[in-house]
């Protein structure tokens, strides 16, 4: 198998769509770095947020595969954050900043807790309209390290990079989960100390998510059955969290399955987000879906207003 970062899918990624660095914050060295691609009229994109190890980049098949059918895609990685709320807050000034009013999310793992945070702190007044959660959790006890959270910011790096290696699949692994692995395990050695540590700090810090506050967004899990680092108790707790989400299960493909599933986890995004075709939360350029498909979505919308109404 070929290494992805020298992959000619890898490459026409990198070659082709643009990286961006935003500042929102009054602090200079904050900086949201993020890959923006497809049709920019789309106001309610699709926007990916990694895991702890993970940087923009690791979501490129999503963004060639999605903008390919017409999507708005924008994947990013995070500044340096210590606290929730200081996160939520940012990524509100960062959507501000790109002028969003609304957002479908995908988190993996960390990513997709932030997602459910920042859907559940910005519940008064709605950012988010739908979440895919990939290998998530919604509870930072789980990891048992809540009383080690404070203490992530004096270790060193290469400490901190044990501690999350710790979480990868261990045992035999196909060929291209393997490449899925060394992937990752390059994308965290680009990270430094401080956003290593403020990422364990978001990933173990005593919280948990409260579902009635965003009890109307649309949801759809990702779950993966094998050597995921994600204990059964903790996927069942998701179920329990979201009892109306759609379910997708892979059989394989470990905690990276956007890298080495890539067309099963693409077509379950596409299959998530066509719901909202017709809508003005689409993130699809309304000229790439066909007008049987349109007029399907739109009756199915209006049967749904219908029954709405006589509630």
């Amino acid at each position: 198998m070929e290494e992805i970062k020298v992959s000619p899918d890898y490459n026409w990624f990198r070659s082709t769509v643009p990286l961006k660095r935003v500042i929102v914050d009054d602090d200079d060295s904050k900086v949201w770095v993020l890959y923006d691609a497809g049709p920019k009229s789309i106001r309610c994109p699709i926007i990916f947020l990694p895991p702890v190890s993970g940087t923009a980049d690791v979501f490129f098949q999503q963004v060639l595969a999605l903008t390919s059918w017409g999507y708005r895609v924008i994947a990013l990685q995070y500044p340096v954050y210590w606290d929730l709320m200081e996160f939520c807050d940012g990524f509100r000034k960062l959507l501000d900043h790109l002028q969003l009013d609304k957002v479908h999310l995908f988190g993996a793992s960390l990513g997709g807790f932030l997602a459910q945070k920042f859907a559940e702190c910005t519940h008064k007044s709605p950012r988010v309209h739908s979440l895919i959660l990939c290998n998530s959790f919604s509870d930072t006890s789980i990891f048992n390290q809540t009383w080690t959270a404070n203490s992530f910011w004096l270790m060193p790096a290469f400490l901190l990079k044990k501690i999350v290696l710790g979480n990868f699949s261990k045992g035999p692994v196909d060929p291209k989960m393997a490449d899925a692995i060394d992937f990752m395990v390059d994308r965290l050695e680009s990270l430094n100390q401080s956003e290593l540590a403020s990422r364990l700090t978001l990933n173990c810090q005593n919280s948990y998510v409260e579902p009635h506050k965003i009890k109307d967004v649309a949801v759809t899990i990702i779950d993966v059955f094998d050597q995921s680092a994600l204990s059964l108790e903790a996927k069942e707790e998701m179920y329990k969290l979201y009892p109306n989400a759609r379910r997708a299960h892979l059989k394989t493909g470990g905690n990276f399955p956007y890298l080495c599933r890539s067309p099963e986890v693409n077509l379950y995004i596409q299959i998530h987000l066509r719901q909202f075709h017709g809508t003005r939360y689409s993130a699809i350029s309304p000229a790439m879906i066909s007008a049987e498909e349109l007029e399907v979505q739109q009756s199915h919308l209006r049967s749904k207003q219908d029954t709405e109404d006589k509630h």
